[in-house]
């Protein structure tokens, strides 16, 4: 029997949808996103992934090899669209599951990645891996680092590259393992691995240890989502956001979002701790709304 994933709709209490990612590792909303919000962003960000180049060189070939010759990839989603980032970024639901598995262990969560991933005909399945290898020298076990989503901006099959998941994969023992040692140990069994098969606007919402992957694409249609995660904000992020979302575009978004992409000071001095991100011994987030923040 093939795995499945559990579904919401995204007027489901928050509380039951993390109890449900909390057993299975991920689960589906349905409905996170207006028609209107996918539209948006859709039309927004349309010219920057026309204009990607799935060629392109990147900072390591591994990451080449990683997305595939196929998959056109646009980083910095909230510097590109507004909608991405007021209706998307800051979605209530999502911020929601983000303070129940995240907030407990730190101050405050931040914005890890907003990446535009458009997966073309001809992509193979990526390479089933947990997102939270990226902070690989973290001690296991050790707390939730990350909460991520995959949203579909169109409708998402299991022909046309919807993501595979592993439920339960966060609680096997091999988390604990390196990185290179759970890639040595080899992919999981066919029948392990779950399809986000949805409907545009809805999201697989996932643990960053959580196995899943990319699929293959073997319609004529390109799939076009987004990878949007949040970290503990004491992490450093995968994407340097300061630089991405730079104080000139970061102005001109509501406080919250400025917070979310890093903006704020972290203050645990409440929490019996210091504090990280300070300019000038000022919350930059308030230097930036007087307009004294260096550009």
């Amino acid at each position: 029997m093939t795995a499945c994933l559990q579904r919401f709709h995204a007027s489901a209490d928050p509380d039951d949808i993390v109890a449900g990612v909390e057993r299975d590792g991920a689960v589906i909303v349905e409905g996170l996103l207006s028609s209107d919000v996918v539209d948006r962003v859709n039309e927004e960000v349309g010219p920057a992934l026309d204009a990607a180049d799935p060629d392109a060189d990147l900072f390591n070939p591994v990451m080449k090899a990683f997305h595939g010759p196929y998959t056109k990839q646009v980083a910095g989603a909230p510097g590109l669209s507004r909608t991405f980032a007021v209706d998307v970024m800051c979605n209530p639901l999502l911020l929601a599951i983000c303070d129940r598995v995240l907030l407990p262990s730190c101050a405050r969560y931040q914005l890890n990645l907003g990446h535009l991933l458009q997966r073309g005909p001809g992509s193979d399945e990526q390479v089933l891996h947990r997102d939270e290898a990226v902070w690989s020298d973290m001690p296991r076990p050790g707390p939730e680092l990350q909460l991520a989503t995959v949203i579909a901006f169109v409708d998402f099959t299991k022909e046309n590259g919807g993501t595979r998941v592993v439920p339960g994969s966060h609680r096997w023992p091999d988390r604990n393992l390196s990185p290179m040692e759970q890639i040595l140990k080899g992919p999981p069994p066919p029948e392990q691995v779950a399809y986000a098969e949805m409907p545009a606007g809805s999201a697989v919402v996932y643990l960053g240890g959580t196995i899943h992957g990319g699929g293959a694409n073997t319609t004529d249609v390109p799939r076009r989502g987004a990878h949007l995660s949040y970290c503990l904000g004491w992490l450093r992020t995968e994407e340097n956001n300061y630089l991405s979302i730079p104080p000139s575009v970061a102005a001109t978004l509501p406080r919250q979002a400025q917070e979310l992409i890093g903006y704020a000071v972290h203050d645990s001095i409440p929490r019996g701790g210091g504090y990280l991100g300070m300019v000038h011994m000022q919350d930059p987030v308030e230097l930036l709304e007087r307009g004294e923040l260096p550009t």
